[in-house]
């Protein structure tokens, strides 16, 4: 059975995760429910097998059980974080129209509150995921027939999956209960934090899980050794990341040795294109470290399995239908700016802003930026004037729902291309479906760690090689995005003429000092990771999102007006608050956090 054709199984034997914290009766809890299998049915490798599967279909955060048990919007819980990691991290407005999804006002402003339904939709998928692991875990424990490297396969990727669940859980809400195999009282409280257990369930799968697998979405030990060291990044334990970024990077890219390799075999690289990272067509390559298998047309008649969770996020009144949300901001854009040596304008990029059209129609004449610009800005933002992969140039405001609340420009990683509309885009609902991989982590995420890593620890030469090693990729010319041969008929093909003025170049030798290195490496996580959904939450574990954000809302609140109520206050907002829901179900169990 594939990751992606699961069929839920519930077992009925420990019903751990939400529905436990959402608190349920007694006569609930002592019965099976309906149409589930007991514990007998599946105690067997096959069995186990099946419920691991739905572990991993968790992570798209979508699917009947798991958006019945959420209850909201596939928005709400969508693995990309494109609200809550996105949106509320400056990398993009809310897009559409300032009365559509008005919940995510709040939350892209810094105001949001514990009854914000977001927030609980988005707490119980990721238990909904924790429960899955749980039941592999506990099921496998009473099962008979299962040999010993089953065993510690079905183990080790359960507690990488039960990992990378809490990892988000920690991100979004910083002190959850932690709910395990072994609980028998699940209203456990929220005054312990589970990082450790964390990095106790990665290290059973570093240490475990193969080096390759037979699918190609399941976890391996590379997988696992990079995750942990990014929770190790995450809690600022700089030598024990260092340790094992140096056995996870390969040579050739600074590391110091042969490097990991993905579960499909290859050996850990950068993609020469860029834009291969967001190509169903390539996906799964050398940059793949963890990713979301998303799949179109698979005979559901439905997107669950397609990106649902990102499916308004496609320009409005455009051949992708439906629905003009995340647009990304002028601020983001304006970072893409170079200067004449091909470097980034770290501290005062908005001062050499981009040229866009803010204000006009379509109709009304237009001329994109003829300065120098990284070319990642056009593989990450969508602008008038400039080819929307083989769809056209982008027309401007008719593509735009309302540019007074959200800006001139359009998101583009998650686009998929006309030539290929039939195979790697799903139309069977009312809004379009992709399978676009999700990666949770990808390799450039894997060198700036590093990099970050190495500058906290003093090696300013070493950081400057891995955040290179990224910055060479942008040169390489085939990330350059060309001009259509006749911009009339864009299916047609490219020309050699560049889309724009593309000037970008490495650091030079001896650029990375104490005073330097940091800003550098954050900036460059911004313009490589854009849009992906790590910006929030970058800005908050370095401690510089107020004085970020309170910024960002003084400048881009002067070009839209949805983030007239922008104020992020240091000390509470680089955390949500625990879903009041919750708090209410716990009795008080639960709570909740500083300045909510």
């Amino acid at each position: 059975m594939s990751l992606k054709k699961y069929i839920a199984i519930f077992s009925g034997l420990a019903i751990a995760g939400t529905a436990l914290i959402a608190g349920c009766s007694k006569g609930f809890l002592t019965k099976d429910p309906l149409g589930t299998l007991i514990p007998t049915q599946v105690n067997n490798a096959t069995g186990v097998q099946s419920l691991l599967n739905g572990a991993y279909s968790a992570l798209d955060g979508q699917g009947q059980n798991v958006t019945a048990i959420a209850g909201g919007n596939p928005w709400e819980t969508s693995p990309s974080n494109w609200i809550y990691g996105s949106v509320a991290g400056g990398d993009n407005h809310k897009g559409s129209s300032i009365s559509d999804q008005p919940p995510i006002v709040p939350i892209a402003n810094a105001q949001a509150v514990p009854g914000n339904g977001f927030f609980d939709d988005k707490w119980k998928a990721l238990y909904e995921g924790v429960h899955r692991c749980n039941e592999v875990l506990s099921i496998m424990a009473i099962s008979t027939g299962i040999s010993g490297p089953q065993r510690t396969e079905f183990s080790a990727e359960a507690k990488f999956l039960r990992a990378h669940y809490y990892f988000e859980l920690r991100k979004f809400f910083k002190m959850v209960p932690w709910i395990d195999e072994t609980t028998t009282n699940f209203l456990q409280p929220n005054n312990t934090d589970v990082f450790p257990k964390i990095e106790a369930d990665l290290t059973v799968a570093m240490d475990s899980l193969p080096a390759t697998q037979s699918s190609v979405g399941a976890a391996n030990k590379w997988a696992a050794m990079s995750y942990l060291a990014k929770v190790y990044v995450y809690e600022q334990k700089w030598a024990a990341a260092k340790a094992l970024f140096d056995q996870v990077i390969p040579a050739a890219y600074g590391g110091t040795g042969a490097g990991g390799v993905t579960s499909n075999g290859l050996h850990y690289g950068l993609q020469a294109r860029f834009a291969d990272n967001f190509d169903a067509s390539t996906k799964n390559n050398a940059e793949s470290v963890f990713a979301i298998q998303m799949t179109a047309n698979d005979g559901s008649n439905s997107i669950a399995n397609a990106n649902q969770g990102d499916m308004l996020n496609f320009p409005y009144n455009s051949p992708f239908r439906c629905c003009g949300f995340f647009q990304p901001s002028v601020d983001l854009a304006n970072s893409y700016r170079t200067d004449g040596n091909g470097l980034p304008y770290v501290t005062d990029y908005n001062s050499h802003g981009i040229a866009n059209d803010q204000g006009l129609t379509t109709a009304q004449p237009f001329t994109p930026d003829a300065g120098n610009i990284d070319p990642r800005l056009d593989w990450t933002i969508a602008r008038r004037g400039i080819p929307v992969h083989d769809w056209g140039l982008h027309p401007g405001n008719n593509w735009i729902r309302d540019q007074g609340s959200a800006g001139p420009y359009s998101n583009k990683k998650n686009l998929y291309w006309q030539a290929t509309l039939g195979t790697y885009s799903d139309q069977s609902s009312w809004a379009p479906g992709s399978a676009i991989n999700y990666c949770i982590i990808r390799f450039a995420d894997v060198l700036l760690l590093a990099s970050e890593t190495e500058a906290q620890l003093g090696n300013y030469a070493q950081a400057e090689t891995y955040v290179n090693a990224v910055r060479t990729r942008a040169a390489n010319p085939a990330t350059i995005l060309y001009q259509y041969i006749d911009n009339t008929k864009p299916m047609a093909g490219f020309s050699t003429t560049p889309a724009a003025k593309y000037v970008v170049s490495p650091y030079p030798a001896g650029a990375f000092t104490a005073a330097t290195a940091l800003p550098a490496i954050y900036f460059e996580r911004k313009l490589e990771l854009a849009c992906e959904g790590h910006r929030f939450f970058d800005l908050a574990r370095w401690g510089i999102a107020a004085q970020t954000l309170n910024a960002y809302y003084q400048f881009e609140g002067k070009i839209t007006g949805d983030l007239s109520t922008g104020n992020f206050t240091a000390g509470k907002n680089e955390y949500y608050p625990i879903p009041q829901p919750e708090i209410d179900l716990s009795n008080g169990t639960l709570k909740q956090n500083t300045g909510y």
